[in-house]
């Protein structure tokens, strides 16, 4: 059952940037209002368009929600500036029209895109029959397509610091690659370096084995989800004498815990005004599990009382670094990661980089997880002698090993789950100890154009979907997220269960409806009786629906007096166990928190994606449909719900 829908016109949608908004009115005298350009203003012209959608009602039956056509239309009265945004739907359609063939809903992938489908099927067009739909050729499965990626990675073991100072000889393919993406997030080789990793937990614990933790004791991270790459970060440097702390987040709106982190960054050196630097901390710009974004000017507080800073970006919006500000901040360390294919191939590389004038600070040591980046047409072969002779150079390691190093990176985007590709590098035995000495040969294809000029050849990569981001812009994109995270968290509010008490059916963490949240949502469903549905049932059951969402688990939670009675009640070990055990010892802590479902929104992300999630969600409503399906999946998985080993590679991996 559900109310009327409310279908009076609505006022003008958000502001199209972060800061500013330009509005004019005619009066009933036909005179001008001024234009008001403040922030608090946008946000509250925000708030009340927001409020709009679906007024005064509420579903208790997911077959009495709007169709998509009636849901669409009263999106868009609400938010009459997303039609700006249409540019993107022709783009989807055209470059990553499988999407729209297999049905596909892909709300879990984190990282940057290289590349566009359409681009990868131009690239093997004479090993497949797949055509483009603009084409009169049959339209087939994206399934019958080739998977050979566009490059490969080669892993080796070095010495990250050696690496930095002295450099290495790359490839043209390297070199145009890292250029690409410098000139892409606007980071300026002057003032940085770039190193290719494996993936974002190699990047982080790159840093861990290098930094001086002997000297600068401290390590702050400020997570409001366990996340793997973090976690093997804490470990390599507790293991290297480092004392860890972390922030902690108020329940229920999970903000930061200003004033105790504020305690932990200013120490006794920076009150005493002595020069000597705390520790490592590590600052995610906003969370890719809540969508919380944190104040820069934590950055700046921790900068002023001697910190070291690692910014995680890998969580951004494609051109959120546009408005960064990364010469007003200029981080110590910056890391972030890029997949292939959206939707398609999520295997890639993590991205870290090092400013210049902190490589002196880096202490020596061999470090795994640096990789240089092959093209698919170069073959190699590993000199057996290769890596005991190179100090920096390459020590490749068992495919066996590696596999089980970087599977769970993998898998934590949509997709079939694929096996790193493993490739043999030659050291040249002319080269002097400790230099780099991969060369590639690549022929020409549509993703490495090889243009010869007088001097010599250089390669220029077509990154296509970075070309597409950048000439979308940062407003387009914010704007787009903006309009479908926030009709999603309203729309996700409006479910109650048919009972006396109009229980919610789906319970939101972190912020809800906001302006500048981002777009990812971290929730839960429950049934009629108040019980939590398990995460990684609900998730099970979206790949049934086509859609693809994650799982992860929210900890560091602080209770204040007034919530304290129900902390029991929230909080429970990864495995679902409630908090029974002593909370004393900071492991004990560590270990309770809440497990969520995640959702997060690509630039690519269209309406028809949230409203699949939407109704997808509300058949939890179905006391009998809820029920069945715990039934089903306990009888073909053969587990109870507390045998579930969790991971924040956000699937089912092992019991």
């Amino acid at each position: 059952m559900q109310t009327s829908l409310n279908q009076k016109p609505v006022s003008q949608g958000c502001c199209p940037t972060l800061l500013f908004i330009k509005s004019s009115q005619q009066s009933h005298n036909n005179s001008t209002t001024k234009p008001r350009n403040s922030s608090s203003h946008c946000r509250q012209t925000f708030a009340s368009t927001s409020s709009s959608i679906f007024p005064n009602t509420k579903f208790t039956n997911h077959e009495s929600l709007p169709s998509l056509h009636e849901s669409f239309t009263e999106f868009i009265k609400v938010y009459p500036q997303f039609s700006e945004t249409e540019k993107i739907d022709s783009l989807r359609a055209k470059e990553y029209y499988h999407l729209s063939f297999l049905n596909q809903s892909c709300l879990d992938y984190i990282g940057i895109g290289l590349f566009s489908y359409y681009q990868r099927q131009q690239h093997d067009a004479s090993k497949t029959q797949f055509s483009s739909p603009s084409t009169s050729t049959p339209f087939q499965s994206p399934q019958q397509y080739s998977d050979i990626p566009f490059f490969s990675i080669s892993y080796k073991t070095g010495n990250l610091k050696t690496l930095l100072l002295h450099g290495g000889k790359e490839s043209e393919f390297e070199s145009a690659m890292r250029k690409r993406i410098m000139k892409f997030l606007n980071i300026s080789e002057n003032d940085y370096f770039m190193v290719f990793t494996a993936n974002r937990t190699s990047a982080f614990k790159l840093v861990a084995d290098s930094y001086p933790f002997q000297s600068c004791k401290k390590l702050l991270t400020v997570y409001d989800y366990e996340s793997e790459a973090v976690e093997a970060m804490i470990s390599t440097s507790e293991n290297r004498g480092a004392k860890s702390m972390s922030a902690e987040f108020s329940w229920p709106r999970l903000r930061i815990q200003s004033t105790k982190l504020k305690k932990m960054i200013v120490s006794d050196n920076s009150k005493k005004k002595i020069k000597k630097k705390n520790g490592l901390f590590v600052f995610p710009l906003h969370s890719r599990v809540t969508g919380a974004r944190y104040p820069y000017l934590w950055m700046r507080t921790a900068q002023e009382n001697g910190w070291h800073v690692l910014i995680d970006a890998c969580a951004l919006g494609p051109k959120d670094m546009d408005s960064f500000g990364l010469s007003l901040f200029q981080p110590d360390f910056l890391i972030c990661s890029f997949y292939k294919v959206f939707g398609e191939n999520p295997s890639g590389f993590g991205c870290l980089f090092v400013k210049k004038s902190s490589i002196s600070i880096l202490e020596s040591s061999t470090c795994a997880g640096i990789v240089n980046l092959v093209p698919e047409s170069t073959q190699f072969n590993l000199s057996e002698d290769s890596s005991c002779n190179n100090q920096v150079g390459i020590g490749q390691k068992s495919p066996s090993i590696l596999q089980e190093q970087e599977l769970s990176a993998l898998s934590s985007f949509s997709g079939r789950m694929q096996t790193p590709q493993f490739v043999k590098v030659e050291a040249d035995p002319k080269a002097p100890l400790g230099s780099e000495t991969m060369e590639a040969r690549v022929v020409e294809n549509n993703q490495v154009k090889t243009v010869q000029d007088s001097k010599n050849e250089s390669f220029n990569i077509e990154c296509r979907c970075l070309d597409q981001v950048d000439s979308l812009g940062l407003t387009l994109i914010t704007n787009r997220g903006r309009y479908l995270i926030n009709w999603l968290v309203n729309s996700l509010l409006k479910l109650k269960h048919p009972n006396d008490e109009g229980v919610p059916l789906v319970k939101i963490y972190g912020p809800k409806i906001r302006f500048d949240r981002g777009p990812a949502l971290a929730f839960n469903v429950y049934d009629w009786k108040g019980e939590k549905v398990e995460p990684v049932l609900v998730q099970k059951l979206a790949d049934r629906n086509n859609i693809s969402l994650s799982y992860g688990f929210l900890h560091h939670i602080w209770f204040a007096d007034k919530y304290s009675e129900g902390k029991g009640r929230v909080l429970q070990t990864k495995e679902g166990r409630g908090e029974k055990v002593m909370v004393n010892k900071k492991k004990d802590r560590d270990d309770l928190g809440v497990t969520v479902v995640t959702a997060a929104l690509s630039f690519l992300a269209n309406f028809e994606d949230v409203y699949k999630l939407w109704t997808f969600v509300a058949r939890f409503l179905d006391a009998d449909f809820v029920e069945k399906e715990r039934w089903r999946a306990l009888s073909c998985l053969q587990l109870s719900p507390t045998s579930v080993r969790w991971d924040w590679s956000s699937r089912l991996i092992g019991l």
